[in-house]
Formats: C-alpha cells, structure tokens, sequence
C-alpha cells in the first residue's frame, strides 16, 4: 500500500490510555525486559499459557529490578489489552495478514506498535530498534528486516490511519478501535447495544484498580487505611463491599508488611460481595465448592473449603495461614460427581458455588482471556456450571441460602443456568431482593440477581444469584442435631464448635 510521510509521530487521542509526559526511561536499557516480555506473549500466543501465572513465574527467576519488572508487566499486558487495535493498525503497513506471519515476528510486531501506540516514555525509534534486537536475540534473524521495516512505517504515519467509527462501523469500532475479538463484539452489541456495549469495552481496556479486602479479625478497616495512605495516598474505602478498601490504580501491596501479617488481602470489590450475597453467620457450616485460589473461601469465617485440583488448594491453605483462620479445612474433589459423603452428617447451612466460567467479566485483569476464550466456549461450561450447581444443592439443610457465582456477563453461563436448575428443583427460589442483605441490596435487580458492571461500578463484571432451598424449622432442627451427634468425641462428648 502507498503511504504518505506524515513527520514525527503523535498518538493519536483515539480512547487509548492517557498520554503520560515523562523522558524516555527505556529507550537506553538492556533489552531484558522486553525479551521476557515477548516470550510471555508468544507462549501466550502459541500454547494458550495464562498471562498472569506465566508472566509471574518469569518475573520470580528474572533478577530484573523493580523498575524493569513493572515495564515488562506494562508491555504484557498493554499488548493483550489492545491487540485487537495493534493488529489492525499493523495490517494497514503488511502485504498479507498477521495470522500468517512467522510467530515471533509476530510477537515481535506486537510488542513494538505497543510502546509506538501507546506508551509515551519510550521513542519510536527506541521502540523499533529494540523489537529488532528482541526478534534477533529470540532466534529469529531472519524476519529482523521485516520486523524494522513495518514498524518504522507505522511509526511514520499511523495517525494518519482513521479507526471504524461507533455510529457508522458499530462492529468494526468494538473490534478494531475497542479491541474486542468479532464473536465478543458481536454478542456485545446484541445484548447490550452500540453504546453500552462500547462503554463496556472500553471500560474492559483500563487498568483495574487495586483492592483489598480487611481482615476484620485483624484491625478495623479505618486504621488499615490510615496505615496505608503513606504508600497509597488515594486510598478510600469501596463504595459497597463492607471490608473492601480501593488503593489506586497502581502499585503493589503484597510485599507490605501488613499484608505479611495478614491484614488483609488483595480482591476485587465485586469479588467481596459475592461472599456478602452468601452472608455467612456465625456457628454455621459453609462450603465453598470451587474455593481455589481463595480470595472467597478466606473471606467465609467458617466452612469445608473444596476444589477438584489439589495444587490449588495450596493456595487456600497458603492464604488461610497468613490470614491467621483457624476452622477452614480443604478437600480435593471432584463437585460435579457427588457430595453425599459431605451431607451424611447434616449438611450445610450455607453454599457457595463460585462456578469456573468464560471469565469475560475480567477481561481487564486478565486480557490474555479475550483472544483464549473460544465463542464455543459458554455453552460448554453451562452444563459444568449447572452440574455443580445441581450437586452443591443436594448437600444443603432446609431453610439454608445456596449461591451461584461466575465472574462473566453472558446469560447463558448466568441466568439460564440459575432458571434451568429452578425449573427442576422447585424446593428453590430465588431469595426476595428486599430481603438480601442490605450490603448488596442496591446491586441486586428485580429478579434478585446481583450484577457488578465495569463501565458502571469500576469492578470485575460479576453475576450472583442467591437461592434459599425451602424447608419448616423442624426440618433444619433435624440436620443441626444430626450434625451435632456426628461432631461427638469418641467419648461421647459434644465436640466444642467456636462461635465466629
């Protein structure tokens, strides 16, 4: 394609992130974070790793310093999020289509028009030349010169390059300026319409804030703030979740010593809420059926917590230590087999069912899930998701609350699955919105669904459903006693439960 030399490159203000002034702090550094940068984005890319763990994991055995870790974070995942605008842009200055360009030259590619696109600190020239020397130093010689080629082109005149516009191209626009795959922008737009739906989408481009959830057993959430706003001066408390505080939009929290002793933990607000929908009490049992990584399970103050895979509930286990919580115990099971063994001795009185789902809810925490999750995929985990449902069911007394949770904003994986399993339990409803706990009572809609919006409340997009299985009081006198009798010592005596 012919192209006219338009001079020195300026971002273009196309809703991408704020521009930041500031000298180019990279254009002179060793190219090592931008090499585990790409080789993150190509297993990515090529295996279908997860962003997160795989990007951590190389992080840990890296020794890059501080500064260079936060820019290899930034271009992981900077790339991700607006892939679908980079990839665009770049096939105005390509002969042939990205897909059928060599994997690292590809990546390579990526990682450049990024830092030309979107990061201000970093020069264009600085940004071509070392995706160049990534591309070499990645065994990938061969297609330097296209690599050089391609981005000094784009450099030189890809604000000249018009985007699809919402009100003529509403598709193009989500797919090519949003960044949104085709099958994602397309179900958008159905639900939603061209301006909720680009609202959301552009909402799922940002960088989510930082939140944490106090430890209550460990200090009032006010002086928790109060030691946390020399570091996070913006620190404030979340608008719903009653423990949750917002730090900012960045930094890192894990390595304070508060968070080493347990104060509290790093989770989305929308996350919290969930476990405000379940509203455990005190004296009661709680299973949590999908309780890895743990961010819910910790926040339940009693329960069985249960997953299928045994690695991750290292994970529940590791957090439950340093959060200091006695009564949690953790199984590795299989949830959508049976849990008869768990209900033989009265059952529960409260469960979460914090189903595995698409995760398009999260797409700004975790970006890499917009071109992994295949348009196949939710009708898939619906059924998953109503066989755990349905197992969870069976092991909860009468007159106890059931919750059903995913972290996506599909009807299929939501509603439909909470309406298909009440049309075959009528024992079921749904709890009455007036009566969920005024925690989450603003967030819960007519049918009494909770729904958390990025583009409307700043969190992960959330969908939760709370379910009382109905049953008279002397039904749930008769579990509580058979639970009693099955707690009884060898010796006859009642064991003591704690009360909290």
């Amino acid at each position: 394609m012919s192209v006219k030399p338009t001079g020195r490159p300026t971002r273009p203000r196309r809703g991408g992130p704020p521009r930041r002034a500031g000298a180019d702090l990279h254009a002179h550094a060793p190219t090592r974070a931008r090499l585990l940068a790409l080789r993150v984005l190509e297993r990515v890319q090529r295996a279908g790793a997860y962003a997160d763990v795989l990007l951590h994991s190389q992080l840990a055995r890296s020794g890059l310093g501080p500064v260079d870790r936060a820019f290899a974070t930034e271009l992981v995942y900077g790339t991700l999020r607006w892939r679908g605008r980079i990839d665009y842009l770049l096939g105005r200055f390509l002969d042939r289509p990205l897909d059928r360009i060599e994997g690292i030259a590809a990546t390579a590619l990526r990682l450049g028009a990024y830092q030309i696109l979107f990061n201000d600190r970093v020069r264009a020239s600085a940004a071509v030349d070392e995706a160049v020397r990534c591309a070499r130093a990645a065994g990938a010689e061969r297609v330097t010169g296209l690599v050089n080629a391609v981005l000094r082109r784009l450099a030189q005149h890809h604000a000249s390059e018009p985007l699809p516009a919402l009100d003529s191209d509403p598709l193009g626009h989500l797919m090519h300026a949003q960044s949104l795959p085709a099958w994602i922008a397309a179900r958008w737009l159905e639900l939603y319409g061209p301006a909720e739906a680009a609202a959301l989408a552009a909402a799922c481009t940002e960088t989510p804030p930082l939140t944490v959830r106090a430890n209550p057993h460990r200090g009032e959430l006010a002086e928790l703030l109060d030691e946390l706003r020399p570091i996070f001066p913006d620190a404030r408390p979340c608008r719903y979740a009653r423990y949750g505080a917002v730090l900012g939009r960045r930094g890192n929290a894990t390595a304070l010593p508060s968070f080493l002793a347990g104060r509290f933990t790093v989770q989305d607000e929308a996350s919290q809420l969930v476990v405000g929908l379940l509203d455990p009490q005190p004296g009661e049992r709680v299973l949590d059926t999908c309780a890895a990584p743990g961010g819910k399970a910790t926040a339940i103050a009693e329960r069985l917590a249960l997953d299928r895979h045994p690695g991750r509930l290292d994970l529940v286990r590791r957090a439950a230590r340093r959060l200091q919580l006695g009564r949690l115990e953790c199984r590795a099971f299989d949830a959508t087999l049976d849990l008869a063994e768990f209900a033989r001795d009265g059952g529960f009185d409260r469960v979460l069912v914090d189903a595995p789902c698409s995760g398009l809810g999260s797409l700004r925490r975790n970006p890499d899930a917009r071109w992994r999750v295949r348009e196949t995929d939710p009708a898939r985990l619906a059924g998953l998701q109503k066989a755990l449902l349905t197992r969870a069911s069976r092991v909860l007394v009468p007159g106890g609350v059931l919750v059903y949770s995913t972290c996506t904003l599909l009807p299929e994986e939501n509603e439909a699955v909470v309406e298909s399993f009440l049309r075959e339990s009528p024992q079921f409803a749904p709890t009455p919105p007036h009566e969920v706990p005024e925690e989450v009572r603003a967030l819960v809609d007519e049918r009494g669904y909770l729904r958390c919006w990025p583009h409307r409340h700043d969190t992960d997009g959330f969908f939760a459903a709370r379910l009382e299985r109905r049953g008279s009081f002397a039904q749930r006198a008769a579990s509580c006693a058979q639970r009693a009798e099955g707690e009884r010592r060898p010796d006859g005596r009642a064991e003591r439960r704690p009360s909290g």
